[in-house]
């Protein structure tokens, strides 16, 4: 591992001012940063704790019925909280469906957000990454890569995000707020992650310095909680990332959909909205037929980046189970093994 130097900022202000300088980069849990440094995949001359910044780890309830959720609150301590699975149970099953239980207990939501691509093109010095340098080129396009993207890739890059938590929340339209050295800023969720185009090396629209402090959902994610699911194809269900997965959430009155949204993990760069097939849903009777229509339109725009085109067959059903399963209404309680296609579950609506 490269030698660097480290410091523990006693304010926002002091941490995006440490960060700004060039080769520095933010530290909280470090589960994935630690890894990549490693490896050499990330060599950074400074490290800026953050872990000890004053009000940064709660859980917020707003007076106009939102939710803000600070960047170092533990993935674990936020889908444990009552309210919030109860409020957000697609989000709270995400979380538990993602990594091992020893990671959630100290990984954060703000870390979560920015974890990097898990390509093993990437992880790999000795491979040509565009991600990791710039121009290098892209080994996974004539690699192994039947898990790569199916959406938005470009010939500069086809991995895929590897976020759980970030496909619900893109789903409901969470926002998230940044600290930088203009200030406070806010920007939607579904627009912090980039596609790869020609620039595959910027993963995120943040800024040198910036700092995530916080990620807060609307007031009205809340109406979404009686149908609600998220499902996750994995290769291995104790501990594994997403090949597809899907965030499904109705919001149904008098046998019709009145308002629906959908996003896919597992298919892209950033969590993929399917704005598309939310249209197609809403108005609608929620019956087989419609959630089938739905998972063509969400992956109208796919194409396979190499070996993996049965993940464009594999998003479409996972998608129409994801919605069949929302619209059968959120579990009374969190299923043993959430967001699994094996979980069984009542289909009680969550109280």
């Amino acid at each position: 591992m490269k030698p660097f130097d480290y410091v523990r900022p006693a304010t926002v202000a002091e941490a995006v001012a440490a960060a700004a300088q060039p080769g520095a980069t933010y530290l909280a849990a470090g589960t994935n940063l630690l890894d990549l440094m490693k490896g050499g995949v990330s060599r950074p001359d400074l490290l800026v704790d953050v872990t000890h910044l004053k009000g940064l780890d709660r859980i917020e309830p707003l007076a106009d019925g939102g939710l803000r959720i600070g960047a170092l609150v533990r993935n674990a301590d936020l889908a444990h909280d009552e309210d919030f699975a109860r409020s957000y149970p697609a989000v709270a099953e995400a979380l538990l469906s993602g990594a091992s239980a020893q990671l959630r207990n100290a990984a954060t939501v703000g870390g979560n957000l920015l974890q990097r691509t898990r390509c093993a093109y990437f992880y790999d010095t000795a491979s040509r990454c565009n991600k990791r340098e710039a121009g290098s080129g892209c080994d996974a396009r004539d690699g192994e890569n039947r898990t790569h993207a199916v959406l938005g890739w470009s010939e500069s890059c086809i991995a895929t995000h590897p976020s759980d938590f970030c496909v619900p929340l893109v789903a409901l339209d969470a926002i998230v707020e940044i600290e930088g050295r203009k200030g406070r800023r806010e920007i939607a969720l579904d627009g912090l992650h980039r596609l790869p185009a020609d620039t595959p090396e910027r993963d995120s629209a943040l800024e040198p310095g910036d700092l995530i402090v916080a990620v807060r959902l609307p007031p009205a994610a809340r109406g979404f909680a009686a149908h609600a699911r998220y499902l996750k194809v994995r290769e291995r269900t104790s501990y594994a990332f997403a090949v597809v997965s899907a965030a499904a959430a109705l919001q149904i009155e008098n046998g019709r959909i009145k308002e629906a949204r959908l996003a896919l993990g597992g298919v892209a760069a950033k969590p993929w909205r399917a704005r598309g097939a939310e249209d197609v849903l809403k108005g609608a009777a929620p019956d087989a037929a419609v959630f089938q229509q739905a998972a063509q339109r969400a992956l109208t725009e796919a194409k396979p980046s190499g070996d993996n085109a049965f993940k464009i067959e594999l998003a479409r059903r996972i998608v129409a189970r994801a919605l069949t399963l929302a619209a059968a209404g959120t579990p009374a309680r969190m299923p043993a093994l959430p967001a699994s296609p094996f979980a069984s579950t009542s289909g009680a609506i969550h109280a």
